[in-house]
């Protein structure tokens, strides 16, 4: 449990933030990955309390996704846990969760009005939008969405030799986003030192909160 307290008290060190329509947002972020982190239930009891879940139930067929999804809302109650559910609105309203996330090409090209509809008749509910450069940070401005994910900060082990941000390039799109960002991708204790002050509101990790070295 080391990493995972290392890795909070990163996050912890972070200016708290507030979404433009309400609510302070989490500093501390666990991803789920349909291959490193297919459950991330037993993960949630390691994450600080008003952390938030992003759950991607990617490669789940519709009985298992809505398995899980009951078992990670209670949990995520329970432990006083924010629950975003990743790019479906329709089970995002049915177990009730905090925010729907956008992966970039739904962001891009998807039907959108059905789900900003659903961000926008509750508050405070959270619209976040994955981002990997410039233009998915505009994107996410003109979709009004609360919070932008923005990645790859660092090298990581979900897309082994893939070109990075890095810390530099990823301050000058914090100061130009517009929005508050959470940095993913190769996020540990000793990586996030490295991001320049205030340009993040929130860390997020896949494994970076279990194992010390594990870069997410």
């Amino acid at each position: 449990m080391a990493s995972a307290d290392t890795l909070a008290r990163a996050a912890a060190r972070l200016k708290p933030a507030r979404a433009p329509e309400g609510g302070a947002l989490p500093r501390a972020w666990l991803v789920s990955d349909p291959v490193r982190l297919p459950d991330p239930g037993p993960m949630l009891a390691r994450m600080p309390r008003g952390a938030a879940l992003l759950w991607r139930p990617y490669g789940l067929d519709r009985a298992g996704a809505e398995r899980q999804g009951r078992v990670l809302r209670r949990l995520t109650r329970r432990l006083g846990v924010r629950l975003l559910v990743a790019g479906d609105a329709r089970r995002a309203v049915v177990l009730g969760a905090d925010g729907l996330h956008l992966p970039e090409g739904l962001a891009r090209h998807g039907i959108l009005a059905p789900l900003l509809l659903w961000h926008r008749a509750g508050r405070p509910r959270w619209l976040c939008v994955a981002a990997h450069g410039p233009r998915a940070l505009a994107r996410a401005r003109a979709l009004g969405a609360d919070v932008a994910v923005l990645s790859p900060v660092f090298p990581t082990a979900s897309h082994p030799g893939a070109p990075v941000l890095g810390p530099v390039r990823f301050a000058r799109l914090a100061a130009r986003a517009g929005l508050p960002l959470v940095a993913l991708g190769g996020i540990t204790a000793v990586t996030a030192r490295r991001l320049p002050p205030g340009c993040v509101v929130g860390l997020a990790a896949v494994s970076g909160w279990a194992a010390p070295g594990h870069r997410v």
